[in-house]
Parts: C-alpha cells; structure tokens; sequence
C-alpha cells in the first residue's frame, strides 16, 4: 500500500505565506477602495452624527488598537475602516484624531503611522523623558524581550544589515538552536522570523540573486522608534563586560541619534519589500 507523502516544510512554509500574502492583498485593496475624506466632507458627515455617536466609535477604535497592541501587531488603515468604522468612514479623519488624543492624553502612547504607503499604525510611549528612560523595551525584563535584544544588538554592532545565518550562530553560542524546539520560546525560527517580524521590530528580507536563497535581518519600524541604541550598546557592554565606549563608531551613533546606516537600510528595504516574509 502506497503512503502519501507528507509535505515537506518549505512546501507548508511557501503555502503559508501564499495564504498570508493573500490575505495581505485583500487588505491592500480594500484600502485603495477607501478614499481619504476632506475636511469639507467630514464636515457634512459630522453634521449627520451625534457628538456620542463619533465618541462611541472613537472608543471603539481605541479598543480594537489597544488589544492588538498587546501582541505588538500594527493595525492596518483597511482593517480599521472594514471592522470598526464601518458606515462612519466619512468621520474616519475626526476619529483617528480624537483617538490619537486619547491615546496621548489618557494612557500617554502616541498613535504612529509607521509605514505611510500602506497606512499602518503603531503606539509608542509618549513620555517626556530621555529615550533610553522612555523606551517601551527597556531592558530584557523576560526571556523573549532578551532574545529580541541579542537579535537587534547583533544587528545594530554590525552595521545595521546581518545575514540570517550571522544570527542563528550567535544564537547557536547562546545555546538557542532555531533548529531546536526550545523550552522557553518554543519554535525559535518562527518567532524570530515571523512574530518578531510580524510585530515590526524586525525586517526579514530576501537577498536578491542568491542560490540557494538567503535572507537578512534590519531592525524593523518599530524597533527604530521604540529600542534606544545607548540601551542597546549598554546591554552589550554588560553582556561583554566591556566599556561601551570601547565600540567608538556606534558609540558615536547611538550617542549623536544618528540613524543614517538604519534609514539607509529602510530605503534599500523598500526596492524589494516584496519579497519580505510577512
């Protein structure tokens, strides 16, 4: 008798993403259906609605933002408008503002458009202190949170773009094989190339022209915004033992808040976003 032949991993992994990428294209064309109003138009849509009826649905966005933000995933303009706004997109510019004050005023997080093409959203710690007080991740305080700091210290020390098999071998050091179920993080590979990068704190993107195929790891948007590079190089020294002054050129940059190798490598991102992993 003939067994079926299970399929092999790249052969689940590359129908996973076809379903993702799918759902993604869904999204994307809702949104080119859905124009911004103008200010005239939100007008005439306000004057047809109560001041509880924006408020309730204002409440309702802040809602839906704050239970995604609890898995770090970025809200979607298309999803926001298809599930929560609905029949009130006219208002849908008044609402993200009052949303965005809420946000600032009530919880202090600022409401970030992360990736203006595909209009997707963010919070970020609003505080008023410096960054590195500030910063959401402020130290590995659980061992994901320091699998992530290892990630983007590697990345970071080595200018900014790391091949991926760069990382698993410094992992491999730690003793988290990714080609091991591990007992805290469980699957490492997929949490590294696929929540993480989900979450946007990494971009996980095919090296063109490579045989077999290759990828490399840039610190994601929200890593930019959220990581402080001081922290980053501070974790490093004390992972070292090592005066953090002692690396002069990302001293230099994490003290200076330059970010021209991370912008650099944002725009070199984007000439072939489409073959990230999403």
């Amino acid at each position: 008798m003939t067994q079926r032949k299970r399929p092999s991993n790249t052969l689940r992994l590359s129908q996973s993403k076809r379903q993702s990428n799918s759902v993604m294209t869904q999204e994307e064309d809702e949104d080119v259906t859905f124009t911004q109003p103008s200010s005239s138009q939100v007008q005439r849509g306000l004057e047809k609605l109560t001041p509880a009826q924006v408020d309730q649905k204002t409440a309702e966005v802040v809602q839906y933002i704050l239970v995604k933000d609890q898995k770090k995933i970025p809200v979607r303009r298309a999803e926001l408008v298809k599930n929560i706004v609905k029949d009130y997109r006219t208002v849908y510019p008044e609402i993200i503002k009052r949303a965005k004050r809420i946000f600032e005023q009530v919880f202090g997080l600022k409401l970030v458009e992360i990736d203006p093409k595909n209009h997707m959203y963010i919070l970020v710690n609003n505080l008023d202190t410096p960054a590195a007080a500030a910063s959401p991740v402020k130290c590995p305080s659980n061992p994901k949170t320091g699998l992530l700091f290892v990630i983007l210290s590697v990345i970071f020390m080595k200018g900014g773009i790391v091949r991926e098999n760069q990382i698993w071998n410094t992992l491999k050091k730690l003793r988290v094989d990714p080609g091991q179920r591990h007992e805290e993080f469980g699957d490492v590979r997929k949490v590294v190339t696929e929540e993480f990068v989900r979450q946007r704190y990494l971009e996980y993107t095919r090296i063109p022209h490579t045989e077999p195929i290759e990828y490399e790891f840039r610190w994601g948007h929200r890593a930019d915004m959220e990581v402080s590079k001081a922290q980053i190089l501070e974790f490093m020294g004390q992972l070292h033992e090592q005066d953090p002054r002692s690396w002069s050129q990302q001293y230099r940059e994490a003290h200076t808040g330059s970010s021209s190798s991370q912008n650099a490598s944002s725009s070199q991102t984007s000439s072939h976003a489409s073959t990230s992993r999403k």
